[in-house]
């Protein structure tokens, strides 16, 4: 009598950083491209159309002025924004693990951020003297031209990443589909660590 050997069953957290890497990237990748043309969409109110700021609440705001302007929507993103970080972060090895940590750092400080707006909001007392909530970086830069900044921040080492982490010498070292995808070529060597 033989007895089949099973494999072990992955978790959903190795399976997101293995064989279902590539495509929770992508669509990672999709929903902050999104969340860009919305920011894109409201700079573009503000400098090109003139809008004054309090009305220029970019596409979605059109729809749902209500939920732009409340604190939750944009604390919300920060906390899926920082959970895709954690949670995408092992499927990274090497050079591309450590861009992915510097976002996820700097996301954190975004978060950190949208905390301290939410909790204002709540408790309808703000920091600093203003009629509105208002975060520690908007002492210095308006809040659209900020949150630009702290979304390009976080976007520029994600990138980075996901570039290093879909180069060939990569290969080696990843467990998902970009390891084995078409086309590429398997490098020789020690595999980064």
């Amino acid at each position: 009598m033989t007895h089949a050997t099973t494999a072990p069953k992955q978790s959903f957290l190795e399976k997101l950083n293995g064989p279902w890497h590539e495509r929770a990237l992508w669509v990672y990748l999709t929903i902050v491209i999104v969340h860009w043309v919305e920011h894109i969409f409201q700079a573009a109110q503000i400098w090109i159309l003139g809008m004054p700021r309090p009305q220029a609440l970019g596409a979605l705001g059109y729809a749902f002025p209500w939920l732009v302007k409340s604190e939750v929507m944009h604390f919300t993103y920060a906390v899926l924004m920082l959970a895709g970080l954690v949670l995408l972060r092992s499927g990274f090895h090497g050079t591309a693990k450590k861009w992915w940590t510097v976002s996820l750092a700097i996301q954190g400080f975004h978060l950190f951020e949208h905390t301290l707006l939410i909790l204002q909001a709540t408790a309808g007392q703000n920091l600093f003297g203003s009629p509105v909530p208002t975060s520690i970086g908007q002492q210095f830069i308006p809040r659209p031209e900020l949150h630009l900044l702290y979304n390009l921040i976080v976007f520029v080492p994600m990138i980075v990443a996901m570039w290093l982490h879909t180069r060939p010498d990569q290969a080696t070292v990843n467990q998902c589909s970009y390891a084995d995808a078409p086309g590429r070529v398997q490098q020789a060597g020690p595999s980064p660590a």
